[in-house]
């Protein structure tokens, strides 16, 4: 069969501006080759920073945030896309090659309707009539197992949950009979149980149509699920391109091996559960309209320990980390710490209970000011709670970058300077900045590939042994709850539905929804996927 997508040495540039020196031409992409049929799945994974979305992007002509397409050639059914000119791709994008983002939520437009946005590019390109078009979409929402197909398309973006956004954006990918589509990391910021049903749609959507895929991750034990080939990517460079059966059960480089047996270790719990530091005491909250979100919540956490809580999207785990932090007040229940009420709203708390709480966010691009410094950016919480200034200032920011394993080298970086990796440790410093007691992680690591999620894991680790701080970890990922967790408190749609010691919660008899979550979980087989869809319609049916 003759290749639908053939890239022939690639090579992407992008020209970098450091302060005070002359422009520099950065290598992104690097001689890289590769060939997808019809009907087949590329897997493209690799580190944040190893080109997987820059090498995605080109099968649409595209180089993103100033790069440039500088070398090779993009065969797609044997034609160079890349002499086609500004007008001739446009004949091909969203039409013979469409993309499906990591974030489908700032992917449609909130004003109008789904069914709408699905058909516009179907229309727009004059493949197919309205009726054609609406009728397309119909099938699509059945093949991705979207609920009530018939009026799904009526609803807005706000009015589903992120798992079905992911599959309609899915289907406005698959509405105009694409040749190939990109995957673009779809299903990195689904909880593992939304992300089972996500990828079974997508597999089932890419047999029933014969469409060529790129997918895009960073977590090959999702990507053994999907791809028929894999290709492994470093720093721009091709690592090692085989089948998926051969990158997964005999890698021949190191790179690759590590990739494969990255296992967070179990570690074992704290014994001593008597020294409280944070207590939520029936905790009820909503957001207005009288629409409740947490229910009845209470668990603890002792000093010097991991809390993890852990719930699919919408189970409430956020929320209560907003609760614990006083940017949500509870509309029933209280938050005692150190063995102090909490006051409710964060505006009436003291400087010095703020101080004690600290937060990690999922997303450091986003938690992060692009104009400010490395030194700014640590800087600012040693300033404010410490009132230091200057070289003393200065002084301390080093300790900390030391502190987390990076050095006085990165100061003067701004946050685009850095890798993923990089950022969630100057997060990291950022709140250790403050000397906290309390440290809320709310999913660190989950846009992390796997060797630099283990090691940000190890160094919260590290971190707390050196200064006995306490963890809440918000996670929907198990590997990581055994790796850091002494105590574990399961969440389903706002209500706790198990809570105590790790050994006690991650041990049989489970309720019906932690069992659900646990077999959740992907593992590094080929066809994993197959036998959980294949156990779960045994269950249904004997139900």
């Amino acid at each position: 069969m003759p290749d639908l997508l053939s890239v022939k040495n690639l090579k992407i540039e992008a020209t970098s501006y450091p302060p005070g020196e002359p422009p520099k031409t950065v290598t992104l992409v690097e001689n890289v080759s590769f060939d997808v049929q019809k009907g087949k799945v590329l897997g493209l994974i690799g580190e944040s920073g190893a080109g997987k979305s820059t090498i995605g992007l080109s099968a649409l002509a595209y180089g993103r945030g100033g790069a440039a397409i500088t070398g090779g050639q993009v065969l797609l059914n044997g034609k160079d896309i890349l002499t086609l000119g500004r007008d001739g791709v446009r004949t091909i994008r969203g039409c013979k090659v469409c993309y499906v983002a990591q974030s489908a939520a700032a992917a449609f437009n909130p004003a109008h309707k789904l069914g709408e946005q699905v058909i516009e590019a179907a229309l727009r390109h004059k493949i197919m009539t309205r009726p054609e078009a609406e009728k397309r979409a119909l099938y699509l929402f059945k093949v991705l197992g979207l609920p009530s197909p018939e009026t799904f398309g009526d609803r807005y973006p706000h009015q589903v949950s992120g798992g079905q956004l992911q599959r309609a954006m899915t289907a406005m990918a698959l509405c105009p009979n694409p040749e190939l589509i990109v995957f673009d990391e779809p299903t990195t910021a689904l909880d593992v149980t939304t992300q089972i049903d996500v990828l079974a749609a997508i597999k089932h959507a890419i047999e029933e149509t014969h469409t060529a895929a790129l997918y895009i991750t960073h977590d090959l034990a999702v990507v053994a699920q999907i791809s028929d080939d894999i290709m492994v990517l470093r720093h721009g460079k091709t690592i090692e391109y085989g089948t998926t059966k051969q990158i997964i059960e005999a890698p021949n480089e190191d790179y690759t091996r590590a990739l494969v047996s990255v296992r967070q270790a179990k570690r074992e719990e704290a014994k001593d559960q008597s020294n409280t530091l944070l207590k939520i005491d029936h905790v009820s909250a909503g957001y207005g309209n009288g629409f409740k979100v947490l229910h009845d919540v209470s668990m603890h956490l002792p000093r010097g320990q991991t809390l993890a809580i852990v719930g699919e999207s919408g189970s409430g785990k956020s929320t209560l980390a907003r609760v614990i932090t006083g940017l949500l007040p509870p509309s029933e229940g209280m938050i005692t710490f150190d063995g102090k009420q909490l006051p409710k709203a964060l505006n009436g708390r003291s400087k010095e209970e703020l101080r004690r709480v600290q937060m990690i966010y999922q997303m450091a691009d986003t938690a992060m000011n692009p104009r400010q410094t490395v030194r700014d950016i640590i800087g600012r919480p040693i300033s404010f709670y410490y009132g230091l200034h200057g070289a003393k200032k200065t002084e301390r920011v080093k300790e900390l970058l030391n502190q987390i394993e990076m050095g006085d080298r990165f100061l003067d970086r701004y946050p685009a300077e850095l890798s993923g990796g990089q950022k969630q440790r100057v997060a990291i410093a950022r709140a250790l900045a403050a000397k906290p007691e309390l440290i809320l992680c709310d999913e660190p690591t989950s846009a992390l590939d796997p060797l630099v999620a283990e090691g940000i894991l190890n160094l919260l680790l590290r971190l707390q042994e050196e200064t006995a701080v306490s963890y809440v970890f918000i996670t929907h990922d198990i590997a990581i709850v055994r790796a850091i967790a002494d105590s574990v408190a399961v969440m389903h749609r706002g209500k706790l539905v198990r809570f105590g010691p790790k050994s006690k919660v991650l041990t049989p008899p489970f309720d019906d929804y932690t069992d659900l979550l646990l077999k959740s979980v992907p593992e590094m087989e080929i066809g994993w996927l197959e036998k959980v869809l294949t156990t779960r319609r045994m269950e249904s049916a004997g139900n």
